[in-house]
């Protein structure tokens, strides 16, 4: 239950009964209202704007309107307090056995506690990572795989239907780039060209992609096809190569994918778009609903009249929907730029049914944000939207310096080496608690370390710590049913500490935590939230070192140590609930 909302239904009822009394218009704005935590917690729970936004519809005075509203929900049973302040907000307080109710939802529900069904089952596509497939994915690629993948998780808890979706790039001439250095190493497998010339050319810069992790595939064309295309003009034997090694080097990112613990269910080529005709197909509806012309465009910033030759090019007018200039979408040979190929994935995503969009870039790309905004929204008809999620990049630290650990792969770390380091579930939690595109370091030290600067650890650490208690009270109580079913019938209102009743309420913020992260798509929200509930947890556990009423378990006292455990476990629930968006596993001992 997202206790925000759930009062917001029952004041817009009361509402309601107000418009049926004659006290306020029929046609009053009754989605202005708004039920939200007052600015200074220690004037309430929950607040509202209701009489501030409906008294000059209801020719009242807001406080005079606040009365009549205050008056109504004091029959509320859950409300212990309704009071006025300032102009006329309206401030409420609900009594403690509403609060610890929530525990009793969290453990029936286990970690579905804050599914919600807020997205009403509206079909969402989240693209991400969609490197260009021309090597293994490096740690750059690993944060945008991640806040994909949690936005995706993320958006399905709040009830939304999610498509993981993998744009492959492969019609550019980075593609043949890479088809000839695949060649290459095929030429080495085969015996056709030693080592040393392959060296060579690496060093002269004829091969732009001399990583070692493209001799595995030249030694399996080399096993599979023998010397076959040893002696082959490169017409023949470009197209095949190309083809080959995009396979292999996506084979090799689903790898990279499912070690982070990632599975995307579509992968859509750009080749096949040009080749299905679709970029023709989107250009044209361009074209007939008149948002194409041929012109000429003003020099970009910074260069002078010497650097650039205006001349006419076919623009997509960009800057009738947002936009800062028009944009091109043919070279000057006649082909396609990338951003005429990217309008007709993005249209063809739309075709398939997916209004809402959202792609996940690196923040290189932050420059072509508003052009393709512009284009979905011109070629669509405004029926489609776009939010795009920039990641900056991510520096690797250890013992307070930059921090290279291999090479193997060429100039960069890969993802699969940084798992090997530190492990999956800390590279995902790692690369969340940050907003998108905030810079960030990745500090191997502390991602290894127990402590509190450890944001995987300290969270980890309560989950496990649960555990622990949860032990020891099958070792004070044997044969007692400590399973969350029996605990969720405890006697809740033993929870009596203002200690206790503040994890009780952060308990309850769960629902809206995940609503809220889900609507601004901002998966870091939720690590804020479960480190904030850890560290509630961990002050709690560590008064009772000091307090023993705080105890979680009480020799001779099942009822009360029921209770107590039951919190426990509520938390445990919340952690495991939030771990579960992030992909992570929540453990149950810390070693």
């Amino acid at each position: 239950m997202n206790v925000f909302s759930e009062f917001h239904n029952r004041l817009v009822a009361q509402l309601e009964a107000l418009q049926q009394d004659g006290k306020l218009p029929s046609d009053a704005a009754l989605d202005r209202v708004t039920m939200e935590p007052p600015r200074d917690l220690s004037h309430g729970d929950l607040s509202t704007n209701a009489a501030m936004v409906l008294a000059k519809p209801a020719g009242l005075k807001p406080r005079d309107l606040a009365a009549d509203i205050a008056e109504r929900l004091k029959s509320d049973p859950d409300i212990v307090s309704v009071d006025i302040a300032g102009p006329g907000f309206i401030n409420l307080r609900l009594n403690d056995s509403f609060w610890r109710a929530r525990v009793t939802d969290a453990l029936n529900a286990g970690i579905a506690y804050g599914d919600s069904v807020m997205g009403g089952g509206e079909p969402v596509n989240v693209e991400y990572v969609s490197a260009n497939p021309t090597g293994p994915l490096h740690v750059g690629h690993a944060r945008g795989a991640v806040v994909g993948d949690a936005l995706a998780a993320l958006l399905e808890k709040a009830g939304f239907a999610v498509a993981r979706e993998y744009y492959i790039n492969d019609a550019g001439a980075q593609i043949d780039s890479l088809a000839r250095a695949v060649h290459k190493r095929y030429l080495v497998a085969a015996g056709a060209i030693d080592q040393a010339e392959f060296d060579r050319m690496v060093a002269d810069k004829d091969i732009e992609y001399g990583g070692d992790y493209l001799v595995a595939p030249g030694q399996a064309i080399a096993a599979e096809d023998g010397p076959k295309w040893v002696d082959q003009d490169e017409a023949d034997w470009l197209p095949v190569f190309r083809a080959r090694a995009v396979d292999l080097m996506m084979d090799q990112v689903r790898s990279d994918l499912a070690s982070l613990g990632i599975k995307q269910e579509i992968f859509s080529s750009e080749k096949a778009l040009v080749d299905n005709g679709a970029v023709e197909s989107a250009f044209n509806e361009l074209t007939e609903a008149g948002h194409i012309y041929q012109g000429v465009l003003e020099p970009p910033k910074g260069k002078t009249p010497e650097d650039w030759e205006p001349r006419p090019q076919t623009l997509f007018r960009a800057t009738d929907f947002g936009d800062d200039v028009d944009r091109p979408l043919k070279k000057s040979d006649g082909s396609w730029t990338y951003f005429a190929t990217d309008i007709a994935y993005h249209l063809d995503k739309y075709r398939r049914g997916f209004a809402s969009q959202i792609d996940v870039w690196g923040a290189d790309h932050g420059g072509y944000v508003k052009r393709m905004q512009a284009a979905l929204k011109a070629v669509t008809g405004g029926k489609a939207s776009l939010d795009v999620k920039l990641c900056q990049l991510v520096q690797l630290m250890k013992a307070g310096e930059p921090y290279r650990m291999s090479k193997r792969a060429g100039n960069f770390v890969t993802v699969q080496d940084l798992i090997d380091e530190v492990g999956k579930d800390v590279v995902r939690f790692i690369m969340l608690p940050r907003r998108n595109d905030a810079q960030m370091e990745f500090d191997l030290d502390k991602a290894t370390e127990q402590s509190r600067d450890n944001p995987v650890f300290y969270v980890q650490y309560a989950h496990a710590r649960i555990c622990s208690v949860m032990r020891l009270a099958s070792e004070s109580f044997p044969g007692v049913d400590l399973s969350d079913a029996a605990l969720a019938m405890a006697d809740m209102n033993q929870l009596k500490s203002s200690e206790e009743m503040e994890v009780v309420r952060k308990i309850a913020e769960w629902p809206r935590a995940v609503e809220a992260a889900a609507t601004t798509h901002e998966p870091h929200r939720i690590a804020f939230y479960l480190n904030d509930l850890a560290s509630m947890f961990h002050a709690l556990w560590t008064r009772g070192r000091e307090d023993a009423s705080l105890r979680f378990v009480h020799e001779g006292e099942p009822e009360l140590t029921m209770a107590k455990l039951a919190l426990a476990r509520a938390v445990a629930v919340v952690i495991a609930s939030g771990l579960t968006v992030f992909g992570v596993q929540p453990v149950e001992e810390l070693r």
